[in-house]
C-alpha cells in the first residue's frame, strides 16, 4: 500500500505519476508520516506489534504526528504535512483521503463505549479541521480548514464552519 499512497500523492501534486515526480514526492513533507503508519500496520498484522508502535513512536517524535495503534486507512492515504496530525486509535476510513496539518480526528465521551468518526473515500481534510465523535462522513466529501465537524456528513458535499 505505500507504492499507492506515493502513487496518488504524484497524482495529487502533479497531475501524474511519472518516474521524476515520484522521487520528488518521496522527499515531500508528510511521506514519511504515511510510510511510518503503513510500517506500523503491517507489523501487527503480521503478529510483532512491539516493532509496528516503535514505528508509530518516531511518526511522533520525528514528524509531529500522532497515529493511533488502530487506525484503519484503504489505499491512497496522503498526509501533506504531518506536524499536528492526531488520529483516534479506533478511525476507519476509506481509499484516497488527503489530510493537510493540524488535522484531528478523535473520538468524544457521549456515553460509553467511546464513539470515533467513520470516513468514506475521496475525502479532503483542510489544515485545522477537527472531526468529532461517532459520526459518518461519506464519499467525496471536502472538509474546509478550520472546519469542527460533529455531525454526519453525507456523500458529495462540502463542509465549513464551527459546527460544519
Amino acid at each position: 500500500m505505500i507504492i499507492r499512497d506515493l502513487v496518488y500523492k504524484s497524482e495529487c501534486f502533479y497531475g501524474r505519476c511519472a518516474w521524476k515526480e515520484f522521487v520528488k514526492i518521496i522527499f515531500t513533507d508528510g511521506t514519511s508520516c504515511v510510510v511510518f503508519y503503513r510500517m506500523a500496520r503491517f507489523f501487527k498484522r503480521i503478529g510483532l506489534g512491539v516493532v509496528g508502535w516503535i514505528f508509530l513512536e518516531l511518526n511522533k517524535i520525528l514528524n509531529g504526528c500522532v497515529i493511533g495503534r488502530g487506525v484503519e486507512f484503504g489505499k491512497g492515504l496522503v498526509i501533506m504535512h504531518g506536524i499536528g496530525v492526531v488520529i483516534n486509535s479506533g478511525v476507519k476510513g476509506g481509499e484516497n483521503i488527503i489530510v493537510e496539518s493540524g488535522v484531528v480526528i478523535g473520538a468524544a465521551r457521549n456515553g460509553v463505549p467511546v464513539q470515533v468518526p467513520q470516513l468514506g473515500s475521496n475525502i479532503f481534510i483542510g489544515s485545522g479541521a477537527k472531526i468529532l465523535g461517532g459520526i459518518r462522513i461519506g464519499n467525496n466529501v471536502k472538509i474546509g480548514a478550520n472546519a469542527v465537524v460533529v455531525k454526519d456528513a453525507p456523500d458529495n458535499v462540502t463542509v465549513v464552519g464551527i459546527p460544519a
